[in-house]
């Protein structure tokens, strides 16, 4: 398989997650502060992490098929 096919991949996926910052960090509620937002952390740090452990095994996984695919 060609290796930029797996660059373009990961280049949208990057730009994906730099336009979902940067919407999320200019929207209005975030503009306006939340009151309730240092309330139940501990479910938002259990939600953060998942979010990292899956993120981390795809990308795991996306460089092991590179790796895969590049030495064939």
């Amino acid at each position: 398989m060609n290796t930029s096919i797996y660059f373009v991949i990961f280049s949208v996926i990057l730009l994906f997650g730099l336009l979902s910052t940067f919407i999320i960090g200019f929207s209005r509620k975030n503009r306006e502060g939340d009151q309730s937002y240092f309330q139940k952390t501990g479910t938002k740090w259990v939600r953060l992490t998942s979010l990292y452990v899956i993120s981390i095994a795809a990308g795991l996984l996306a460089l092991l098929a590179f790796i895969r695919y590049t030495i064939e």
